[in-house]
């Protein structure tokens, strides 16, 4: 049996590190936390090749006396907490005495600070938990720390750090979060000598989001204030008519630290029950208040994770704080026309003779018999005898096609179905000779050709009725649509783009535009095209051509979702969502109107292509209903 014995300390404190500082976003968060618990009214972060090679955190705070700096990187040293009944009563971001240690652990460090008392700076270096004597210096009061050479004593930990850019957006997410959670501490960013990030630190949490995630995203907002039960809450939540397709804009922060709440995550949602759109998530800006006693952040070193001592306090005041705010602030749209400009000249005055507006063309409606009249019929007879109709591209321009499908059973000819009029009326059809060769079922083999499809109606303005030899069919034809250009997509490898002039600035949460970044290629094949704007923006210079018209910064924001929700997936899949979301966007929608030459097109495809099943969610595209089994129910057999 091997023989147990105790571990050198370099090799413990590289172990405990692990725990606290995985990536450079860890020691800002760590720093910037440090700084706002010594009462800095201004922070700056610096960082250079994301945050690896070089990082300063900079801050105005009461600075550290000379005899504590050698004690404030020993490992459980802290002055947040003194005894043990202190755990209970934690007001402040850091207590656990272990971020200075395991970021000198793993790094080289300067710290530069001084108090108000003192009249010189002390400068402290340590390498690797190596340390030198501290020396004297000039600088302000407060404290300055510098991160050389992140983990480069654990080439281990280093090969798994990403991309300077990626690692960069990350720690300037943290940024961003923190400058959210403390609106009345000015923060600055600098990102390779260039500044992306300066908040006013003026106390207005308006100001702070406005800074922080942009002028769109802080238009849509209104003010949320509520107390009760011992719990509070105030910030900004969005109208519902700006509700977002991911989570990903809730910020939640509990005595000014940021966490990850289920329960007041359920709570915003539940008051949006019946506002927002189905599938659309609520975005916030809250800060909860609540007795330090009556929670528990003492559960992980990243203290994101909380626990409430009662839970449906916190949920009452988070749902009764943003139902109040929608109630009260969340107006419907002004639809009143907008006044005459008293520039431009007026209309000359009528003389009492009103021009009849034209006649609004009625929906179709297929006669109860299954037939169009006669005039109908001749028409849409020379319609699909000329080139496809070009009112819907996205429809009509989509190619029919197969791939490997098993063989169907032969059916059997229909008996010819002759209504009761004094002369039959021709079917609607469609010549099986019109689809090119590879849609040929296997019966075509015997020379026989496949059943005419015969357009018989729509139900519900979702449901396309179709005949087809002895059996009906319904069929979906949001979910028919979507499965087709789904599988034209894979096929084809690529999307058509089209361009947008002037290209649109979006911006994202560092999250999202991080993400987006490193999926750039994968974009490019949807049919995206964009570049980075900086600080947190994207340009947007083309989108997918079947998507045009659409709000590009929703468009992405749907997919930086995604793409964050299965970020341990292999591209291909991920170039699958991107698939998946464009040809769910693109298909046409159950509830809007359709020409029945359009929705004959669609049902041919999705009866003549074998694999047009089931949409990409899963749902079944078309269901069969056999004339035998309506004769069985009306008592004919």
């Amino acid at each position: 049996m091997p023989q147990i014995q105790v571990l050198p300390k370099p090799i413990a404190e590289l172990i405990a590190a692990g725990e606290v500082v995985e990536r450079p976003s860890s020691v800002v968060k760590e720093l910037v936390e440090n700084a706002i618990d010594a009462g800095a009214t201004a922070v700056t972060v610096e960082l250079q090749r994301g945050g690896i090679l070089y990082l300063r955190v900079t801050d105005n705070g009461c600075g550290i006396s000379r005899g504590d700096v050698p004690t404030a990187f020993l490992r459980h040293a802290t002055s947040k907490i003194a005894k043990e009944t202190d755990l209970d009563a934690i007001a402040t971001l850091g207590f656990r005495g272990e971020a200075l240690a395991s970021i000198a652990a793993v790094s080289r460090v300067e710290m530069l600070t001084r108090t108000k008392d003192d009249v010189a700076g002390t400068l402290y270096r340590i390498e690797g938990g190596e340390a030198r004597p501290p020396e004297d210096a000039g600088c302000p009061t407060g404290t300055t720390v510098i991160v050389r050479d992140l983990f480069y004593n654990t080439p281990a930990r280093m090969k798994f750090l990403k991309k300077d850019v990626t690692e960069g957006n990350a720690a300037a997410a943290v940024v961003d979060r923190i400058a959210l959670s403390h609106p009345e501490i000015s923060f600055r960013l600098l990102r390779d000598g260039k500044q992306t990030l300066s908040t006013p630190g003026d106390g207005s949490l308006e100001s702070a989001v406005y800074a922080v995630l942009g002028r769109a995203f802080a238009s849509t907002l209104i003010p949320v204030s509520h107390e009760g039960d011992g719990v509070s809450v105030r910030g900004l939540t969005c109208k519902p008519v700006a509700c977002r397709p991911n989570r990903n804009g809730q910020y939640f922060f509990l005595n000014g630290r940021l966490v990850r709440s289920g329960t007041a995550s359920a709570a915003l949602e539940q008051a949006y029950k019946n506002s927002a759109m189905v599938g659309k998530f609520p975005a916030c800006v809250l800060h909860l208040t609540l007795p330090p006693g009556t929670v528990d952040v003492n559960v992980h070193p990243s203290k994101m994770e909380v626990r409430f001592s009662d839970e449906h306090r916190v949920f009452d005041c988070v749902y009764a704080g943003v139902r109040t705010a929608l109630l009260r602030h969340d107006t419907r749209p002004d639809l009143r026309p907008t006044p005459p400009d008293p520039r431009l000249p007026t209309a000359p005055e009528t003389t009492g003779v009103q021009t009849p507006l034209p006649a609004r063309r009625a929906p179709f409606r297929a006669p109860a018999s299954g037939h169009f009249p006669e005039r109908a019929d001749r028409i849409l007879r020379d319609v699909l005898s000329a080139d496809p109709p070009a009112r819907n591209p996205a429809i009509s321009d989509v190619p029919v096609y197969r791939v490997q499908p098993a063989p169907l059973a032969p059916r059997e000819p229909a008996e010819p179905h002759v209504p009761p009029a004094e002369k039959p009326a021709p079917a609607v059809s469609v010549p099986a000779t019109s689809a090119p060769p590879e849609t040929a079922r296997a019966d075509d083999t015997a020379g026989q050709t496949p059943p005419e499809v015969r357009y018989l109606g729509e139900a519900f303005s979702t449901y396309i009725l179709v005949e087809q030899g002895d059996s009906l069919f319904l069929i979906d034809k949001h979910a028919a649509h979507e499965r087709i250009l789904y599988e034209r997509f894979r096929r084809d490898e690529t999307v058509s783009s089209q361009m947008l002039l002037p290209a649109q600035p979006v911006t994202l949460p560092k999250e999202e535009y991080a993400v987006l970044l490193e999926q750039a290629a994968l974009l490019h094949r949807a049919g995206f095209e964009v570049e980075n704007f900086g600080d947190g923006t994207l340009l947007v210079r083309a989108i997918p051509a079947p998507l045009s018209g659409s709000d590009p910064g929703e468009l992405l924001s749907e997919i930086a979702g995604g793409l964050l929700t299965g970020s341990n997936t292999v591209q291909v899949e991920a170039l699958d969502r991107l698939y998946h979301t464009v040809a769910c966007r693109a298909a046409i929608k159950a509830g809007n109107h359709s020409t029945p030459d359009e929705l004959l097109q669609l049902a041919r495809q999705v009866l003549l292509t074998d694999d047009v099943r089931y949409c990409p969610h899963g749902r079944p595209v078309a269901f069969e209903l056999k004339k035998r089994e309506l004769e069985k129910h009306f008592g004919r057999l």
